[in-house]
């Protein structure tokens, strides 16, 4: 997470967001430079690219599809356990969650899209509810995947678990 203090460079990319780049650390965030609302569409975006695997840039659509985005800067949004922004890779929008001010980091929460991600890490993210490891849905609690907005392919994913689970007990 940085601080203004920490933040040396910003480029700006869009009408509605620059990327900062960390004196200290040299990690970028995405930044709004406009104010969100909840539900409000932040940007539209598509797939430069489709890979059959994941790797740490990649949003997955399906089992073996992995998009690249397109526009390129949508990348620097980071993880957060209290994400602000959802992907919706079915309606190809990034949108706000909730109220998003002029100058916050947008971040998302990466297990709202990966299923299995190709590289897991300890978040940093310093909210109040904290995951420790992040390395997609697949390797957490149904109890705290239902706390967040989750992808379609995410969804279906939980149910044929569930159903796997019911037809083993029975």
């Amino acid at each position: 997470m940085q601080t203004k203090e920490t933040i040396t460079k910003k480029y700006a990319v869009s009408p509605f967001a620059e990327i900062w780049e960390c004196s200290i650390t040299h990690s970028k965030s995405l930044n709004a430079t406009t104010k969100f609302y909840a539900g409000q569409i932040i940007s539209n975006f598509g797939a430069k690219e489709i890979l059959d695997r994941p790797n740490y840039l990649t949003v997955q659509i399906s089992d073996n599809q992995h998009i690249m985005l397109e526009p390129e800067f949508l990348q620097y949004i980071n993880h957060s356990c209290d994400p602000n922004v959802f992907f919706d890779p079915n309606n190809q929008v990034v949108m706000a969650l909730r109220t998003i001010e002029i100058g916050e980091e947008l971040t998302f929460f990466y297990p709202s899209t990966e299923w299995s991600m190709a590289q897991g890490f300890d978040c940093i993210c310093q909210s109040e509810n904290c995951l420790g490891t992040i390395q997609g849905a697949a390797h957490l609690p149904l109890n705290i995947l239902t706390k967040y907005k989750l992808s379609e392919y995410i969804q279906q994913k939980l149910k044929i678990e569930s159903e796997g689970a019911l037809s083993m007990d029975n």
